[in-house]
């Protein structure tokens, strides 16, 4: 098991002081995440402008939930599952998204299941993906824009997913209540 220092304002580097209070006045806390990635300042600042970024896309709240929890499921990261699914329950993102994301079962609309396909897609083919999937994904309802948006979205989750697995990050207080794991899923 690896474990990485995760920094408060006073023990941050210079650079990344700012940014931790960003995260502070937003979350009020500075997530785990954040202090691990506080080591370095410019991923810290890239992963919070990938963050604003994404949640500034063309996709709605269900949407976002969609694409960050299938790949955070899918990289199996014990901090992000339930982080978001905290994130989901304060975005009023219905919980059947969210139990369904968590337990590997299907969306509550073909809409969103073929959003959560390509998302899978993407991630586990590392970007090969066909015109088939393609036209599949804009049959659903979808363009050129969300296929974009969907690399946009995994950039933010791979810097978030590869650092809690390589600093075996705690999960924060207010997460823990949606504590997740690979074995929990229902089969």
């Amino acid at each position: 098991m690896t474990t990485l220092n995760i920094h408060n304002i006073e023990t941050a580097p210079k650079e990344s002081k700012n940014l931790l209070e960003a995260s502070n006045k937003s979350y009020g806390m500075i997530p785990g995440l954040h202090g691990v990635l506080a080591s370095s300042p410019q991923l810290l600042e890239a992963y919070q402008t990938l963050h604003q970024l994404f949640t500034e896309s063309s996709f709605n709240n269900d949407e976002l939930t969609v694409v960050w929890q299938t790949i955070n499921v899918e990289h199996e990261c014990h901090y992000c599952v339930p982080a978001h699914t905290a994130i989901a329950a304060a975005m009023k993102v219905d919980s059947a998204i969210s139990d369904a994301l968590r337990n590997g079962t299907s969306m509550p609309t073909e809409k969103l299941q073929a959003l959560h396909e390509f998302t899978l897609k993407v991630t586990r083919n590392r970007g090969n993906v066909t015109q088939d999937d393609l036209n599949t994904f804009y049959a659903a309802g979808y363009e050129e824009k969300q296929v974009l948006e969907v690399i946009l979205g995994l950039s933010q989750k791979v810097i978030s997913n590869y650092t809690n697995r390589i600093a075996n990050t705690p999960v924060d207080a207010p997460f823990k209540k949606y504590a997740w794991s690979k074995n929990d899923v229902v089969s």
